[in-house]
Parts: C-alpha cells; structure tokens; sequence
C-alpha cells in the first residue's frame, strides 16, 4: 500500500495550520473527556502524535494507529511519549487489533475512510462496554477543502445529524457535537466538530 503521507510526515509538526489545529483538537477533547491513570487509549489515525503527545501523561497508555509508516516514526521518535505509546501501523478496518480500549480518539482521520459505516463498527468492537469516543473532523464543506486531485480523500466533511444516525445505529448513545476548531483556509472557514458518545 502506498504511503500517501510519507512526503509530508517530514514537515507535518511545523505547519502552521496543522499545529492550531491540533492544538483546538485537544484542548476540545481535554475539555470534554474525563481521563484517568488507568486508561487504555486508541488514537486512531495517530499520524505524528499531535493529540496523543496532549493525552499520554493522562492515561495508562496510548496506542497509535496509522496506516502511514512515516508519519508514525516521526510520532516514535518523541522521547516524551517512550513508555506511554505504542505504535501500530495497520488498517483496522481490515485487521482489527485484539486489545479493547477506554477511549478512542481521532483527528481528522475519518474523511480518509471511504466506509463510514465500517469505521463506526470497528470502533464499536474496539471498545470496551461503557467505552467513550471522541472524534473530530471537518464540518460538511463544498469540497474545496482539499485540492481536487489529493489522494485518499473520501469525504467532503460530515454533516452532523448524518454522522450521528450512523452512530446510533451502531449502538452508541449520549451522542453530543461541539465545535473544536475552525480552520480559515483560502478565504473560507471551515468547522471542525468533536463529536462524543459512549458505546451501550
């Protein structure tokens, strides 16, 4: 499988955007989730560790799931998330892990998922009872967010009460959207919502 990422996992932590919005992303999910030392954590679509390098001294540990080698070895090379996080690369989706988390959560990962209905499933199986989510990506935009000929862009954003139908029908509950972050871009503003649920 092609790397899609491996290009930019070399500047990816010096980017301006990327950096505010990792840090809103955060800040938002820290705002909304109670941690605890005890915690098993999936970080899906981890990349570098922007949001899991935010949450690691929180919980008992961290994996970090990407289907991209080179964005995961910039995350691996952080000595501050030694001893905390564990690196996967593999497509869940197709290989699920053995291992049920606490928490799973995802910084605009999702819109590089074509199956939307097979992510929220994998998440599902990948929960403990009781086990929370808390997931961000772009509002639904007019698809200018992304250039036209990017690779691996499934979604033009989520429309909210689609996204939340999605997840009711794979047994989640407590559903909730907030507003994380806005990223100007071009002229134009687009949303980033957090959504949060518990698995039934």
């Amino acid at each position: 499988m092609t790397d899609l990422f491996k290009q930019k996992a070399q500047d990816w932590d010096v980017n301006d955007m990327v950096k505010a919005l990792s840090s809103g992303i955060g800040a938002a999910i820290q705002a909304n989730v109670a941690f605890s030392p005890a915690m098993q954590v999936m970080d899906f679509g981890a990349g570098t560790g922007l949001i899991t390098a935010q949450i690691a001294d929180k919980v008992e540990k961290v994996t970090a799931v990407d289907v991209s080698q080179a964005m995961l070895d910039k995350l691996m090379a952080k000595e501050e998330l030694h001893g905390k996080v564990e690196a996967r690369c593999q497509n869940i989706l197709e290989q699920p892990l053995a291992i049920r988390f606490d928490l799973i959560v995802s910084a605009m990962a999702m819109h590089h998922v074509e199956d939307t209905d097979k992510m929220v499933v994998r998440f599902a199986e990948h929960l403990k009872p009781g086990g929370k989510i808390a997931l961000a990506d772009l509002d639904e935009e007019d698809g200018t967010f992304h250039p036209a000929d990017v690779e691996g862009v499934y979604h033009a954003g989520f429309n909210r009460a689609a996204f939340q139908a999605v997840l009711s029908r794979h047994d989640f509950k407590d559903i909730r959207f907030v507003t994380a972050h806005t990223i100007n871009k071009g002229g134009k503003s687009y949303p980033v919502f957090l959504v949060l649920a518990t698995r039934a």
